[in-house]
Order: structure tokens, then C-alpha cells, then sequence
């Protein structure tokens, strides 16, 4: 758990801190986290979403068979 995490006030839920800037420090501390080697940051669902860990971005199947140069 980072520094930030333990001196603020948390969502029941989420376990996350309240207050939006707080949660962007905590992020950005295990970011800075990550770059060292060897660490293994961890970051839950949520943070994960707000840094766009699961942004949809593949191509429509339709997309796919349009780019095919063996069909044909």
C-alpha cells in the first residue's frame, strides 16, 4: 500500500481514496514505482481502468476479413 493510501480517508467499496487527486498521487507513485527493476507494481481493476489497461482497440471482425490478402 502506497504512503498516500494510508494518510487519506478510503471508498468502502473500492478501497481507493476519495478524493480524485489523491488517487491520481497514488497512481502515479506505483507508476514511478514500476520504472524501478525488479519491482512489481500492483494495480487494482480500477486503477488499471483509469490508465486504460483494457481499452477496447482491436479490429471489427469485419476489419479483419477486409485486410486479408489471401481471400480470393
Amino acid at each position: 500500500m502506497s504512503r498516500l493510501q494510508d494518510k487519506t480517508k478510503t471508498d468502502s467499496k473500492s478501497g481507493l481514496p476519495d478524493d480524485p487527486n489523491t488517487q491520481d498521487q497514488v497512481i502515479q507513485e506505483k507508476l514511478n514505482d514500476a520504472q524501478i527493476p525488479g519491482f512489481q507494481a500492483e494495480f487494482d481493476p480500477v486503477e488499471a481502468e483509469r490508465l486504460g489497461a483494457f481499452k477496447e482497440d482491436a479490429l471489427s471482425e469485419e476489419d479483419a476479413l477486409d485486410s486479408s490478402i489471401d481471400v480470393q
